[in-house]
């Protein structure tokens, strides 16, 4: 088995936050410090070590489910300021689960949590360009010229953002904002937020309410349902 999804399979960590542990010398197999990500493990013959504690692979149940995560928490397990953390509102979960990408301190709404972590490296992966879809609340009244930039690429730091989708749902010149619903598939770090501010729109409030097929619905703030198995078979298809 290769070291990350061992690692994973182990419920140490995402097969992603897996490859980082690898590259800083945390992982050792025979009590040697292994750093190449396409190391294979035999699950009955070598010792895998974690910070120098044996791990292995658990005959664990899988577990999907979608949160609706609140503004003022935040999708890692560990914070040095010591800010809520997703895991707090699923602490009811026996398994050890794992957001599905990203979602912003600052941002509400849909994030898929499992501890599969062959689905959340398919998913995660650049090259499978699923879609996200938000809902945002901006300053000002946005206009078609302005529509059509967000849409067709915006130069943000050292990157150009892909082709977006952007339908104006409500513009109030009196309290001068505008609601937009925005689909990229992009995943860099709070871009909607930052192509918004790049057409001079600070965004008021960011909520994600789909990920691919699978939307948020009328899921309570704060709490969490598990995954149809309509939902789970589709994610497993991409």
């Amino acid at each position: 088995m290769r070291i990350n999804k061992f690692i994973a399979a182990s419920g140490v960590a995402s097969r992603r936050k897996a490859e980082t542990l690898i590259l800083e010398g945390r992982i050792r197999v025979n009590n040697k410090v292994i750093k190449e990500l396409s190391y294979q493990v035999d699950e009955d013959l070598d010792q895998v070590t974690f910070d120098n504690k044996p791990i292995s692979v658990k005959d664990e149940k899988l577990v999907y489910i979608m949160l609706n995560k609140p503004e003022g928490y935040i999708t890692s397990v560990k914070d040095q300021f010591d800010r809520p953390s997703v895991s707090d509102l699923t602490s009811d979960i026996k398994e050890r689960i794992y957001p599905v990408g990203r979602l912003d301190y600052e941002t509400s709404g849909l994030l898929l949590m499992t501890n599969d972590g062959d689905l959340t490296y398919k998913i995660t992966h650049p090259k499978h360009e699923m879609n996200k879809t938000y809902i945002a609340s901006v300053r000002g009244i946005v206009t078609q010229e302005e529509k059509y930039a967000f849409e067709n690429g915006l130069k943000i730091e050292d990157y150009t953002t892909a082709k977006a989708n952007l339908k104006i749902l409500k513009t109030d010149t009196n309290k001068n904002y505008s609601v937009c619903k925005v689909t990229i598939h992009e995943g860099k770090n709070r871009q909607v937020r930052k192509m918004f501010q790049a057409i001079n729109h600070p965004t008021m409030n960011l909520k994600r309410v789909q990920v691919g097929k699978i939307n948020i619905g009328d899921l309570e703030l704060g709490k969490y349902r598990k995954l149809t198995k309509e939902e789970i078979e589709y994610l497993k298809k991409i």
